[in-house]
């Protein structure tokens, strides 16, 4: 299923990332995993099977000197990497009437500029030497049909423009696929209000929810050589939620 390689995971210590990351080690795929939390990433690698193919590194995404020194070790302790996953974002349910300017930098910075960043620096390591590979950005239905944070929907909705306009310029060597995931059962869906968990959950034409390891399947599929010939796509993963 998988070419030889090793993938980097954002956001890797909780909720879908945690989930990809298993899911890659299953098909016995290592695992860079990223996080800004270092004690969230010691717990990752106690509770993975498959240890001796997971790697930690501890980074602030949205900092783009230390987003630099990660791939100057990439480059240098893991050649082979052929796969990214975007995955690394925050939502603060806010109105964007209640938003501070500082809070509004700071959601972009991680949602947005982290994913450019990485897709930037992950692009040059494969392009410029005509290697294959793969980027999946994590996107959301609040993209496709709007946020009651509108910060995080224009966020989300960025990242599906960064995956057209990447899937063109990394052609014909790295596909590049957005995921946008409905509601899925995280700590984050605690921060949505209970009326539009509601709504989208009534909107939806399938009656089992979305979980973290339903995300990671679609994350692996894109990953896989099974997936050739998708590039600049974005898999709604929403039970059917919103057709019209």
């Amino acid at each position: 299923m998988w070419n030889s390689g090793k993938v980097i995971v954002t956001g890797a210590a909780s909720g879908i990332g945690k989930a990809i990351v298993n899911h890659c080690l299953q098909e016995q795929t290592a695992v860079i995993a990223c996080d800004i939390k270092e004690d969230a990433l010691y717990d990752l690698k106690q509770s993975m099977g498959g240890k001796e193919r997971l790697y930690t590194y501890r980074l602030d995404i949205s900092k783009y000197e230390e987003v630099e020194k990660f791939f100057e070790y990439v480059t240098e302790e893991h050649p082979d990497t052929n796969g990214l996953v975007n995955n690394a974002g925050i939502y603060l349910a806010k109105n964007i009437m209640q938003y501070e300017p500082e809070e509004i930098d700071r959601v972009l910075d991680i949602n947005i500029k982290g994913a450019v960043y990485f897709s930037k620096l992950f692009g040059k390591c494969l392009f410029e030497s005509k290697r294959r590979g793969s980027i999946v950005n994590l996107s959301s239905v609040s993209a496709l049909d709007g946020s009651t944070d509108a910060i995080y929907g224009l966020s989300k909705a960025a990242l599906i423009g960064l995956t057209k306009s990447c899937a063109i310029n990394y052609s014909p060597y790295i596909r590049v696929n957005a995921v946008a995931p409905t509601i899925v059962q995280t700590p984050m869906m605690s921060q949505i209000p209970a009326w539009r968990v509601e709504e989208y959950l009534a909107s939806e034409l399938i009656d089992t929810p979305v979980l973290p390891e339903d995300v990671a399947d679609t994350v692996v599929f894109l990953l896989s050589e099974k997936a050739r010939h998708y590039t600049g796509a974005t898999f709604d993963l929403n039970n059917g939620g919103y057709l019209r």
